[in-house]
């Protein structure tokens, strides 16, 4: 058996160049074959009909962005940029729970693991990524022209108690526990909430024209507070979700606690996470750069909503509000009828009777 001694690099670099001539050469016989079946083209049959010819290919449509599945969202389609009334309740369908929307993972390695191996979660995951990167960057600034980024108009009276829908559970540090956070939810029960909810300084400003300023509310609507201090409360609820401007509110609680009473320093909550463009759309927040107001009665139902600046009419149909909500809360409840014991003695004795 003849034992083959290894190449050199002359006789490599030769192999290498030869194989590249003969696929050059290969080229030009296949160009050459292919230019004489081109000069001399074969006679079509008689019977033979033209192929019918493919219809151009129709220009891609621009890409829309994909607008938030809410009746309340304006399009640029609408002829009309006025907002319009509230028709439909705000809120969640179940009731809230503390510890909800707290934008802390508490799963623990498992059940990571089987999340990640699961298709239904991704397709969940995968349909809210696409909301985020087709919802245009500049679209809230831009929908600021019109009323000054007002969404809807409040409702002239209360959402009826059955219809209305909650409010959800929001969880973040309050002005007197600053390095504990705390959920909303046990605040809000079996109390009327007034609740203001806003995004920078320019947002807290149109909620005071609803509400009025810290130290000097609107005057029926402070004395009603100050009236009925044990069953109306005022809360604010700041959500900023950059850790920097959270960071930098946090570090001038000490000039918020000065400004506001004492009693509402448990009311004042400063929410960084937990908020999903799933509860925004829910609750009617669809615009982060407007202020917020929201009526809660005592079983965490949204029953009134407003947003933007005050408009004619809504400050007085807020506090018509509150009048109603507190009358309710003041009403006795009432009581179910007790059954009284019936006397079986008078039966027992015509039993004896008819024995003996």
């Amino acid at each position: 058996m003849l034992l083959l001694s290894p190449l050199t690099p002359r006789s490599r670099f030769l192999l290498l160049q030869l194989s590249l001539k003969c696929r050059v050469a290969h080229r030009q016989l296949i160009s050459c074959r292919q230019a004489s079946t081109k000069g001399s083209p074969r006679s079509a049959p008689a019977s033979a009909q033209p192929k019918a010819q493919k219809p151009p290919a129709k220009a891609p449509k621009p890409f829309k962005s994909a607008q938030i599945s809410s009746p309340y969202v304006k399009t640029k389609e609408d002829e009309d940029n006025t907002p319009k009334a509230l028709s439909k309740p705000l809120g969640l369908a179940k009731p809230p729970l503390p510890g909800q929307n707290s934008g802390i993972d508490l799963r623990t390695w498992r059940q990571r693991r089987d999340d990640f191996f699961n298709y239904d979660k991704h397709l969940e995951r995968r349909k809210s990524l696409t909301k985020q990167v087709a919802k245009p960057y500049f679209r809230e600034w831009t929908n600021m022209q019109y009323s000054k980024g007002k969404t809807f108009v409040a409702p002239r009276s209360l959402i009826r108690e059955p219809k209305a829908l909650y409010f959800p559970n929001l969880h973040g540090v309050t002005l007197a526990s600053p390095s504990l956070a705390m959920d909303t939810t046990p605040l809000l029960t079996h109390k009327i909430s007034l609740i203001s909810m806003f995004s920078g300084t320019w947002a807290e400003r149109q909620t005071m024209t609803f509400i009025g300023d810290a130290k000097d509310p609107h005057v029926e609507l402070g004395i009603l507070l100050e009236a009925k201090r044990g069953v109306l409360q005022r809360v604010d609820i700041n959500v900023e979700e950059d850790i920097l401007k959270a960071g930098l509110i946090r570090l001038f609680m000490g000039g918020l606690r000065r400004k506001l009473p004492v009693e509402r320093h448990g009311a004042y909550f400063l929410i960084r996470r937990g908020i999903t463009e799933e509860i925004r759309d829910k609750i009617g927040m669809l615009n982060s750069k407007v202020g917020y107001v929201y009526l809660v009665d005592g079983n965490c139902r949204i029953r009134w909503a407003g947003s933007g600046r005050a408009e004619e009419g809504e400050r007085e149909s807020l506090i018509k509000g509150l009048r109603k909500l507190v009358e309710e809360a003041e009403s006795p409840v009432m009581e179910e009828p007790k059954l009284q014991a019936v006397s079986t003695q008078p039966l027992n004795a015509k039993l004896e009777q008819s024995t003996a």
